[in-house]
This record gives structure tokens, C-alpha cells and sequence, in this order.
């Protein structure tokens, strides 16, 4: 009986043994099977749009990112990076501290991609080899115009520099037409600008400097300083104070202007694309893009970020946000928004903003404009 009794104690050990080595074969496989079907189904559902499925089940870790965009515009962005691939996103939302501070850190990096509200911020870190080069999928979506030669930086959505004013104030018969317009004495308390060291504001001085050289452009800043009603820390604290009837008009990025109509109250507003006459200079546009900065400690993560957003849908999350316009052609713009294209622009590279960007912060600052309020 004992002999018996240990054959069968035997013999369901031994079964237990093949239950439990059956399963545990088949329990890794099973997983893949169920990834590659669902790497499968996504591949086919958005074709043409990327991959993030398989970028998801890859990714781990996190991805530093340091911001000069308004936060609003970026996190829910973030947020679809983290949702489509499992990185989490540490941001540090910096406004125009952004590009000092990663100047500061270069024997210390601490963030993967800088998210600048200004091409010129991004050339500038990039002429200091403060930026790392790549070739991302989907960068051929981008105009070599609107991209670092090295494709270290490029931008994603345009702005370009316009006088929004209030209905109510003032007529668009009445609007200056022109930049320079706002040295003449007639207008003096009647508008707002944006301190000196506004990433705007930087740019559009860079483009005044390569159109009329410093002597004029610092002749410019000295008027306007004088004429301006207020200086004010950002355009959105512009756009608010025009469309409550505290200034006739304002110089701020076009998206302003489309921020203001969606406004529930203080929204009859307009706006004017400045130098569009004959032998004039154009509209100043500038662009926001994306960085990948030297020395990233999460560079794997920071390379999928960079493929992330070159897809479609995320480079329309990208300017959608904002109301900015897509530099992409194949995205469609927002409703009502004029395109690069339906309006005389200037003709300064944005690639050349880097090059005097500290330049031209010191020229706003000596003609008197502080650069911080």
C-alpha cells in the first residue's frame, strides 16, 4: 500500500511539474503574440501617422523637457506624449529663463528638448553647441528653411508680428499700417508693447536691425518707448488690455488676435499686417519648434519625442493649441487664419536669428527698453 500511495504521490508531483512548465512557456509568448497584433492594428489604423503603439511598448523612463511656450500650450501635449508611449514627462516651464538656464547648465545637462516659443532662442543655443544633431523620421515634413542645418532644431508653427486693435477705439482706416508708424507722436499713449526681453519682441527687433541696420532700429525702440501707453510683461496681457478698451491697439503675435475673438466678452477686435505697401519690408515672422539639446541624459527617449511629434497629429496638436499656423503645408491652418503665404513677409532667415539673438538683447536694453519688467 505505502509502495502504491508513493507511485501515485509520484506520479501528481510529476503532473503538477508538466501543468506549471506548460504555463510558464507559453506565458512570455502569448504576450508578444498580443503586442504584435496590437502593434499590427495600429499600424493599419494610422497609417502614414507614425507608430506609437510600437514606440509604447519600446519606451520606458522619462524625458526632461524645459519650455519658454506658455504652459497651457504644452501640457495637454505632454500629456498625449506620456499616453502614447509610457515616458513619463518632467517639464519645467521657464518662459524666457528657459534659454539662460540651459546656457547656465552645459557642464551639467539637465533636460533632453527644449520646447522654444523663438527659432532664434534654439539657433542661438546651437551656435554655442549647446544643441545635438539628428535626422528624426518625418523631418523631410519640415522646409529646410524652417530647420536647423544639422536638424538639431526645427520649428513647427509659425506667428508672425501684426497690430491687433479694438473696434470700438479705433477703424482699420485709421490703423497705422506700417512698424514705423509707431514713432509718430500722434499715437503716443494709445498702444501697449511687451518688455524688451520678450522672445517676440527679440525677433522682431533682430528682423528690424537686418532690414534697417542698428542706428535706425535703436532710433525705432527709443520712439516706440516713448509713444507706448504700456509695457507689459506678455502679448496675452496685451491682447486682454485692447480688447477691454485700455489701449486703441497693440504689437502682438497674430495668435493673439485669434485668442481675443474666442473670448466670451471684449472680443470686437481686428488686426492689421503691418508693411504690406509697396517697397516696404513685410510682415516679421517668427516660428516655435522643438530642440534637441547636447548631452541629454534621457537621449533615447528625447529621439522618440523627436519622431512623436514629426508625425501629423502631433505637429497639428502642436500650432492647434496656440492658433498658431502650421509650417507644415500638408496641415491644415486654423479656421480663419491667413496662411505664411497670403501676406508679404520679411525676408530675414529665421536661421539668422541665432546669430544676433545676444546682440540684439543688448541693443533693446542700451536703446533704453528693459528687458525684464
Amino acid at each position: 500500500m505505502n509502495k502504491v500511495l508513493k507511485a501515485l504521490l509520484f506520479g501528481l508531483l510529476a503532473l503538477a511539474l508538466f501543468v506549471m512548465a506548460a504555463c510558464g512557456s507559453t506565458e512570455e509568448p502569448a504576450e508578444e503574440t498580443m503586442g504584435e497584433e496590437t502593434a499590427t492594428e495600429e499600424t493599419e489604423e494610422t497609417a502614414g501617422e507614425g507608430t506609437d503603439a510600437e514606440v509604447a511598448q519600446e519606451a520606458s523612463g522619462e524625458l526632461v523637457v524645459y519650455s519658454s511656450r506658455n504652459e497651457k500650450f504644452v501640457d495637454a501635449l505632454l500629456e498625449k506624449f506620456t499616453a502614447d508611449t509610457g515616458i513619463e514627462v518632467q517639464a519645467l516651464h521657464a518662459g524666457d529663463n528657459a534659454t539662460p538656464r540651459i546656457i547656465e547648465e552645459a557642464n551639467n545637462v539637465q533636460a533632453d528638448i527644449f520646447i522654444s516659443n523663438d527659432i532664434g532662442a534654439l539657433e542661438h543655443l546651437r551656435i554655442q553647441g549647446l544643441l545635438e544633431g539628428s535626422n528624426p523620421e518625418g523631418i523631410e515634413s519640415i522646409d529646410g528653411t524652417y530647420r536647423a542645418e544639422d536638424n538639431s532644431w526645427f520649428a513647427l508653427s509659425a506667428r508672425t508680428r501684426v497690430l491687433m486693435y479694438n473696434k470700438d477705439l479705433i477703424t482699420e482706416e485709421e490703423m497705422p499700417k506700417n512698424i514705423w508708424d509707431l514713432t509718430d507722436p500722434k499715437w503716443q499713449g494709445e498702444f501697449a508693447i511687451t518688455r524688451g526681453g520678450n522672445g517676440g519682441m527679440i525677433g522682431h527687433v533682430s528682423a528690424l536691425r537686418n532690414e534697417w541696420g542698428d542706428e535706425r532700429t535703436t532710433e525705432w525702440i527709443e520712439k516706440v518707448k516713448e509713444n507706448a501707453g504700456g509695457i507689459m510683461e506678455g502679448h496675452g496681457d496685451i491682447r486682454r488690455a485692447v480688447g477691454a478698451g485700455e489701449f486703441a491697439f497693440g504689437l502682438v503675435n497674430n495668435y493673439y488676435y485669434h485668442q481675443q475673438l474666442q473670448e466670451p466678452t471684449d472680443n470686437n477686435v481686428g488686426v492689421i499686417y503691418p508693411d504690406q505697401g509697396e517697397g516696404e519690408m513685410g510682415a516679421v515672422v517668427n516660428a516655435a519648434g522643438v530642440g534637441l539639446i547636447k548631452g541629454a541624459p534621457n537621449a533615447e527617449n528625447a529621439a522618440i519625442f523627436l519622431e512623436w511629434i514629426l508625425q501629423p497629429e502631433n505637429q497639428r496638436e502642436f500650432s492647434f493649441a496656440s492658433l498658431e499656423v502650421p509650417i507644415n503645408p500638408e496641415i491644415e491652418a486654423i479656421e480663419g487664419a491667413a496662411t505664411i503665404t497670403d501676406y508679404k513677409t520679411s525676408d530675414m532667415q529665421l536661421s539668422q536669428l541665432g546669430e544676433v539673438w545676444e546682440d540684439t538683447r543688448e541693443l533693446i536694453e542700451s536703446a533704453g527698453l528693459d528687458l525684464d519688467l
